[in-house]
């Protein structure tokens, strides 16, 4: 063990006014560095997978560029590892490419995260709720959606008026809710 006697110091830097900042505040910005680069391509490779994992009935409604839709469907076949992550590399590499906002903003929609999503369901909700309860919400529901099939919804109400009366699974009673999401999402 060393000991330091009062007559030695530690070695003190001193500092020189006259030398120059290591900080230029006038140097151009490079860009983002190299692990914010990674973890864009990350991202990208992420929104890849979800693709990729997305049910079959929703892969077909997304809005994807050919080359894309390609590469994820042929990554949907693939069950080797190495040439499962060599795919979605790939599928990353063609998200570069493109603007990815579009893309995830659809994703959310799947998974009903965005705002606008939920007050839609809310409002199919509450349609439905009405739609059973008094018979004149159908000639309201009919004027703002005339495309939807008023001979088909009147069959499902009469039929989930009952099952509620019989105390029956609501088999009726979402079917209306998916009838009337269609028909909300097709105006």
């Amino acid at each position: 063990m060393e000991i330091i006697t009062a007559t030695e110091s530690p070695t003190v830097r001193l500092i020189d006014p006259d030398a120059e900042l290591e900080f230029d505040p006038d140097e151009v910005y490079d860009g983002p560095s190299k692990s914010q680069k990674k973890r864009e391509v990350e991202a990208l490779q992420d929104i890849g997978d979800l693709l990729v994992k997305l049910p079959a009935a929703q892969f077909k409604r997304i809005e994807l560029p050919d080359n894309l839709r390609t590469a994820v469907a042929d990554c949907r076949k693939i069950t080797q590892n190495g040439a499962l992550r060599r795919q979605k590399q790939y599928i990353g590499k063609l998200m570069r490419s493109i603007d990815p906002a579009p893309i995830q903003a659809q994703l959310d929609a799947f998974n009903g995260v965005s705002a606008a999503e939920n007050a839609k369901l809310h409002q199919a909700e509450k349609w439905r709720e009405k739609l059973i309860a008094d018979n004149e919400a159908l000639t309201l529901f009919l004027n703002n959606y005339p495309d939807a099939d008023a001979t088909h919804l009147r069959q499902l109400i009469r039929n989930a008026r009952d099952e509620a009366a019989r105390s029956k699974p609501p088999k009726a009673f979402r079917e209306i809710f998916r009838v009337i999401r269609e028909v909300m999402q097709e105006k």
